[in-house]
């Protein structure tokens, strides 16, 4: 047991949110109870992970996406009302960190994406340096585009959308998880042979038949189920607390 006041500046101490330029308010979003016994972990604070959440015995809820972003018009209607309507009846904090969990170098999104498929990041760029860049693990890297395409559908258990790019190994690859397609260019420019994010708008396609890079989509969500867990769990152990992750499934 712990205070939610201790809480959030372990969470803000680890992920640093002073250092990012981001789309949306980093950390404590609705505040509820004082005392935090338990943290829920999720990908995104959608109704039914707030529902699962209650279903748990929560105190605090800790995701990748929050209920606020930039632009949003301020209006407290439809399913955000119906979300934020369930987390004041039932006392629940809401905790949610963007690009700060994106980015922490061994438990955030990227690093443990990379760890999950078996890759070894020796550098950083793009926006901010959230990107990760490096190769496998093991050694000798992957025969080819469709080899490494379904190595990472086998350890994500979903479909990946692949543009492939020349006929080469895949030794050099580049990955940052979620919607970082405006990344691709920026791992063209640092030498990659494959690029791997969460989803693929129309000029990526362009980008790679022309620059013999390897362009693959595994999914928004399936590329972020790792972060959270990861860091509420670490900081769960740290206070003493209890955490539980529950993945909502989602085919974006």
């Amino acid at each position: 047991m712990t205070d939610r006041t201790q809480l959030l500046q372990t969470f803000d101490a680890l992920l640093q949110p002073e250092r990012f330029r981001d789309y949306g308010p980093n950390g404590l979003q609705v505040e509820g109870r004082a005392t935090v016994r338990k943290i829920v972990s999720g990908v995104t604070a959608s109704r039914a992970l707030i529902e699962a959440a209650i279903a748990a015995q929560a105190d605090t809820i800790f995701v990748h996406h929050g209920l606020f972003w930039r632009g949003q018009d301020g209006c407290v209607t439809g399913w955000l009302k119906q979300r934020l309507a369930l987390l004041l009846a039932h006392d629940l904090n809401l905790v949610a960190y963007h690009l700060p969990l994106d980015a922490h170098p061994e438990l955030g999104n990227n690093a443990q994406l990379g760890l999950k498929l078996g890759l070894r990041a020796q550098a950083r760029f793009g926006e901010q340096e959230l990107g990760c860049l490096g190769g496998r693990i093991e050694s000798g890297g992957f025969e080819n585009a469709q080899a490494l395409a379904a190595h990472v559908g086998q350890q994500l258990k979903r479909p990946v959308v692949l543009v492939q790019g020349a006929a080469r190994a895949m030794k050099t690859i580049a990955w940052c998880s979620g919607g970082a397609q405006s990344y691709f260019e920026a791992a063209i420019a640092a030498g990659a042979d494959a690029f791997i994010t969460g989803e693929i708008s129309e000029p990526q396609a362009h980008y790679a038949r022309e620059s013999g890079v390897a362009y693959l989509a595994c999914g928004h969500h399936a590329s972020e189920r790792f972060g959270a867990p990861a860091v509420a769990a670490h900081v769960a152990a740290q206070l003493g607390l209890a955490h539980e992750f529950i993945d909502i499934d989602n085919p974006a």
